[in-house]
């Protein structure tokens, strides 16, 4: 059981809420929801409902919101009923499949995230680096940036320092890496 205090118009009277209550719950900011008490944190007086389940997202199972509210922004709510303890762990569906690849996706993204992010370059060296990636495709070789697998800029990063790949493609980058070069200093003379 949990001693609950609600604000607002909720007449300050505490109300004995057990997990597992099912709620209707009117906000003092406005909002209405139904949810089910998962706990109450007396000291923060923060109520943790877990909302009813839902099917829009992908993948097997149902998809469950858990709102944290502070227990004096609740207005009034009613009293639905009483469900199952929604931390029973025979209730609860973990896909541990789907879990396993967001977790390769996410550490494959921070990897790759991690490669473009220039060590022991200027941070003038990394927003160039950042521009040319938005047009072409570059990544880090120590300090010098390798554009389309071919072309190479090396410090400072200026149009008479690109070596390397087809005439085309020399050409193509000199000319995004002017045109960039200019772009920051236009930024910074403007100071943003």
């Amino acid at each position: 059981m949990a001693t609950v205090e609600a604000g607002g118009g909720g007449g300050g009277n505490p109300e004995e809420l057990a997990v597992g209550c099912m709620l209707s719950i009117r906000t003092t900011l406005g909002d209405e929801f139904e949810g089910q008490v998962v706990t109450f944190d007396r000291s923060s007086n923060i109520l943790v409902l877990q909302e009813a389940p839902s099917k829009a997202g992908p993948g097997p199972g149902p998809r469950r919101n858990i709102r944290l509210l502070k227990a004096n922004y609740i207005k009034d709510f009613t009293f639905l009923g009483h469900a199952d303890d929604p931390l029973d762990p025979n209730n609860c569906f973990l896909d541990l499949a789907a879990l396993q690849a967001r977790e390769e996706l996410a550490i494959r993204q921070a990897e790759a995230d991690a490669e473009r992010i220039g060590v022991g370059v200027t941070s003038e060296a990394q927003s160039i680096f950042d521009a040319l990636s938005k047009t072409l495709p570059v990544r880090w070789d120590k300090t010098v940036i390798v554009v389309m697998n071919e072309v190479r800029v090396s410090s400072p990063y200026n149009p008479d320092s690109v070596v390397g790949g087809t005439p085309a493609a020399n050409e193509r980058v000199k000319k995004v890496l002017d045109f960039e070069r200019k772009r920051l200093q236009l930024r910074s003379s403007s100071g943003q």
